[in-house]
């Protein structure tokens, strides 16, 4: 991570606790396990174990070893996708698929999040019981290259929309960061810049 959003965005989002990672193994340098201490180290205390590509057996292995590190760096882990690993490692927090979301698993679990890509996904979520949602991508990012950014007129409309946290996702960094936050929204995700620091 670049020293002066390591300063900007790290010291002043992530005291308050705006700054949520989500994880892409295949960006770090070391196994993600290892990367959640440098995740704590810049103060980023919540994480998202997205991992969508791996099979259930196999997420959950990598959750086991990725929940030790978040327990031993007090960083709160959220599962993504497979509300059978969040039962079976006993964990309270999920974030799934706007079309896997129901009202059941809003009510199973303490915190509920869901990805939404427009106002209505907003309303929907918020219907279903989402606890909060992730809103993008805001941003151009190589994530989602050649999409064009919902940008921040988007945001707005949805932070408007709902009454649950949003959280920006897609291309932030320390020059947009504050721009999300006066649209309204409770804070942005950050996937590349958590994954290569």
């Amino acid at each position: 991570m670049h020293e002066d959003f390591s300063r900007c965005l790290m010291t002043m989002y992530t005291q308050a606790n705006k700054v949520i990672a989500v994880t892409a193994r295949r960006l770090c340098q070391i196994p993600l396990e290892l990367q959640v201490k440098r995740i704590a180290d810049e103060g980023i205390s919540r994480m998202i174990l997205r991992e969508k590509d791996l099979p259930l057996d196999d997420y959950i292995s990598l959750a086991k070893r990725v929940l030790c590190a978040c327990n031993e760096c007090s960083v709160t882990l959220i599962i993504h996708n497979y509300p059978e690993a969040a039962r079976e490692l006993g964990i309270t927090r999920l974030h799934m698929p706007l079309n896997l979301l129901t009202k059941q698993l809003c009510e199973e679990f303490e915190m509920v999040g869901t990805s939404v890509h427009s106002v209505e996904d907003a309303l929907k979520a918020y219907e279903l019981g989402a606890s909060y949602i992730t809103a993008g991508h805001i941003f151009a990012t190589d994530c989602k290259k050649g999409l064009k950014p919902r940008g921040l007129d988007f945001l707005r409309e949805v932070c408007k929309a709902v009454d649950i946290p949003v959280y920006a996702i897609g291309g932030i960094d320390e020059g947009n960061i504050q721009s999300v936050l006066e649209c309204g929204a409770a804070g942005a995700c950050i996937m590349s810049e958590a994954m290569r620091l």
